[in-house]
């Protein structure tokens, strides 16, 4: 993918307000995330099988404004770090936290596997939370969005 389409791209994800965009063309997948975050990965990395996975373009903008405009308000917990997100210490235990639940500042709320290393995620603020971002298991970026406290 050329650099004007990756620049015409950016200034969507800037001028629309969606938080998150993702495209496939060909062998190439690129994903936008405000705050920063650009990955452009071939498609048979990205895709366990190695098989391209199909992907309707025009559809993608207005589900991510979609999903954007049905988040809640509230504070955002952000990721410290690059890594795995996993909402339990342990596979056979219980999240740290479900939506609903009331929380403390300090108090763990998840954590993030980096370099196999296990880091408690702390919530920054005391409240209840309104919505999880990050499925378990799923890699995040630095200052993704994981959960909102309100």
């Amino acid at each position: 993918m050329d650099l004007r389409k990756l620049k015409k791209l950016i200034d969507l994800v800037q001028e629309s307000g969606i938080a998150e965009l993702e495209i496939t063309e060909g062998e190439e997948r690129v994903r936008i995330a405000r705050g920063g975050a650009i990955s452009v990965t071939p498609l048979a990395a990205a895709t366990p099988s190695g098989t391209a996975a199909p992907a309707a373009n025009a559809a993608v903008a207005p589900a991510l404004a979609t999903a954007a405009e049905a988040a809640p308000e509230g504070h955002v917990v952000k990721s410290p770090m690059v890594g795995t997100f996993y909402r339990a210490p342990s596979p056979e235990a219980k999240p740290f936290v479900d939506v609903g639940a009331a929380v403390k500042a300090g108090e763990t709320v998840c954590v993030i596997e980096a370099m196999k290393l296990m880091n408690e995620i702390e919530a920054d603020a005391s409240g209840t939370i309104k919505a999880i971002l990050v499925e378990n298991g799923q890699p995040v970026e630095y200052g993704q969005a994981l959960f909102i406290i309100g």
